[in-house]
């Protein structure tokens, strides 16, 4: 019967919590262009790279090692990444909540149709309730952009692509469970490939969002929940990409069987997570 591994104590978590400090820090002061934010910034995410690296590498070499064999710990590892996925429900519900927030409580509110006449009168008489929301009170100050941004285009693109790396990386999956190497380092592959080609025409279609349509983070309450919401999904999807690629050097190494794979599956969640919450930014960010 194997024994349960207990791992010594790790001054990973603090570097972990230090650089996200750092990294979220730099970020807020970067924008509101205080001198010392893009260098915490960086500070910030070189401290975070540095500490995946290390933490993950002690995981892997732990694995390789034969400690993480008993079944309790295969169910910590397990536990601990639901309650993960779990946080990143919640961290995503976060800015959902306020797009519809705007969309079903302020904007009938500022228009005057709930009922509230005066502070549709007193903030912003000629408001009317059309989302998206193309116009601002002071468009001197805050430059409205030109025109939204279509669904059926990039975006429906960007969706067959993640459905249909969903199913690869299921295949994958399976692959493994049946001793199929070669498709299974095939169908990784093919994953890791579809999620660079989403972060192109991501990185493509924000291209035209700033020169041709004038939509920025500036540009009002639609720039902004825009590029929250698929900002950090596509910080999703490039953390996502990293963990496939990570997985797939592992796989050229034979570290997985039929009875050992918690690390692909793990990776996987997270994938099939990340194209839930690209199918949801769809429909109520470019469709409804």
């Amino acid at each position: 019967m194997n024994k349960y591994y207990l791992p010594s104590p790790s001054s990973w978590p603090v570097k972990g919590s230090t650089a996200l400090i750092c990294t979220f820090a730099g970020a807020a002061n970067w924008l509101h262009d205080v001198w010392f934010g893009p260098y915490l910034f960086a500070f910030g995410v070189l401290m975070l790279i540095y500490m995946m690296y290390g933490w993950f590498g002690l995981v892997i070499h732990e694995n390789r090692s034969g400690l993480l064999k008993d079944k309790q710990v295969d169910r910590s590892f397990r536990w601990g990444m639901c309650w993960f996925i779990f946080s990143e429900v919640m961290f995503f519900s976060a800015f959902f909540g306020a797009l519809f927030y705007v969309r079903i409580i302020v904007a009938p509110w500022l228009s005057g149709s709930t009922g509230h006449l005066p502070g549709h009168v007193l903030l912003w008489p000629n408001f009317q309730d059309i989302w998206p929301l193309l116009k601002n009170p002071n468009p001197a100050a805050f430059a409205g952009p030109k025109s939204v941004m279509e669904a059926w285009g990039i975006p429906a693109i960007n969706t067959l692509i993640l459905l249909t790396s969903g199913a690869t990386v299921t295949v994958a999956h399976w692959s493994i469970v049946k001793n199929r190497r070669n498709t299974m380092l095939i169908f990784q592959f093919l994953t890791i490939l579809l999620g660079i080609s989403f972060l192109l025409l991501q990185g493509h279609e924000y291209t035209i969002a700033y020169l041709e349509k004038g939509l920025t983070l500036g540009s009002g309450i639609y720039g902004t929940t825009f590029f929250m919401l698929t900002g950090f999904h596509g910080l999703h999807v490039t953390i996502g990409t990293i963990g496939l690629c990570v997985i797939f050097y592992r796989m050229l190494k034979n570290d997985f069987n039929s009875h050992n794979h918690f690390a692909f599956e793990a990776i996987s969640w997270y994938w099939h997570f990340v194209d839930v919450v690209w199918l949801f930014l769809f429909i109520f960010v470019y469709w409804l």
